[in-house]
């Protein structure tokens, strides 16, 4: 048997077309959870909208672990698990407190950005040296941000909040360019229904801390959704996990970009939001920017969802 064919049986990848209609569908499932999460996040706020969902995700990927082959990760490891976990808390955190202030395809468009810090990261922490490609993708990256901010202030009444929501996705974002990075360390020592069980329960006990404090028990009519947004969640991740293991990031990056389209049409459909000409310019600078960055090293700009 030749390896080509061992390859395909591996992978199970008969087309390289089908990774890429699942990649799709993963990134529209998990932009419908984007804006499930941003009905939660109004309604009882982030802290609680991330702790409840972290404990069903909890319960639902334990329930995946115990049931399969398993076994119990070193004390590193886990140390591994609990570092990117609370890294991760900081991105849900910034990330869906400042989508409860921000139209959807405004958050979505500056997320965008993720992958150029993570290459600037990866330089600082790896060692990898930057390339031409990477700094004009950085230029274009920023310009497409500036360009956001402009149409923020340039608004006949923009509010501070709206500014500050601004300032947490940026945020949340490079956390996240540094969530690539133990992504990938985590990746190479454990499977990933474990990474997602740690992670969701290290996230949980992080946030728990504060429980007696800020937690509030969740309306009964809100369990439902949460619920719709937790499956939406962990259905995004294995159908990510399932294409990027049967096709080369450099064909399936370019579906993250839909991304875009369905918060223009989920912000427009639930919570009846105009997108500014200016947001759509900087989202496109900021794509730009992203995929020539993915040219210049496609493995490390890997789509938000697929690890948070």
């Amino acid at each position: 048997m030749s390896e080509a064919v061992k390859t395909s049986s591996l992978t199970g990848a008969v087309s390289p077309m089908i990774p890429v209609l699942v990649c799709a569908l993963a990134i529209f499932l998990l932009s419908g959870m984007d804006a499930a999460m941003k009905t939660l996040v109004v309604a009882v706020g982030v802290y609680n909208t991330v702790l409840w969902r972290s404990m069903v995700a909890t319960v639902v990927a334990g329930a995946a672990w115990s049931a399969g082959p398993r076994s119990k990760p070193t004390l590193a490891v886990l140390r591994l698990h609990a570092l990117r976990a609370a890294i991760v808390g900081i991105v849900l955190i910034c990330f869906f407190w400042g989508l409860a202030r921000l139209p959807l395809a405004e958050a979505i468009g500056l997320s965008f950005v993720a992958p150029l810090f993570a290459l600037f990261l990866a330089a600082l922490l790896l060692g990898e040296r930057i390339r031409r490609q990477a700094i004009w993708a950085s230029l274009a990256g920023i310009a497409g941000v500036a360009i956001i901010l402009a149409g923020q202030f340039g608004r006949a009444s923009y509010s501070q909040d709206a500014l500050l929501g601004t300032a947490a996705v940026l945020v949340s974002t490079v956390f996240y360019g540094y969530n690539l990075i133990l992504a990938r360390q985590q990746a190479q020592l454990a499977k990933p229904v474990e990474i997602m069980l740690f992670q969701n329960l290290c996230v949980a006990i992080i946030l728990g801390l504060a429980a007696p404090w800020l937690a509030l028990a969740l309306p009964g009519n809100l369990w439902l959704p949460l619920a719709g947004v937790t499956v939406l969640s962990l259905a995004g991740q294995f159908l990510m996990s399932w294409s990027y293991a049967r096709a080369e990031a450099q064909y399936l990056i370019p579906t993250e970009y839909s991304a875009f389209i369905w918060a223009i049409t989920l912000g427009w459909f639930f919570f009846d939001e105009e997108v500014a000409w200016t947001t759509l310019a900087g989202a496109c600078l900021i794509v730009t920017g992203c995929l020539i960055a993915a040219r210049a090293n496609p493995k490390l700009a890997e789509p938000i969802e697929a690890t948070v």
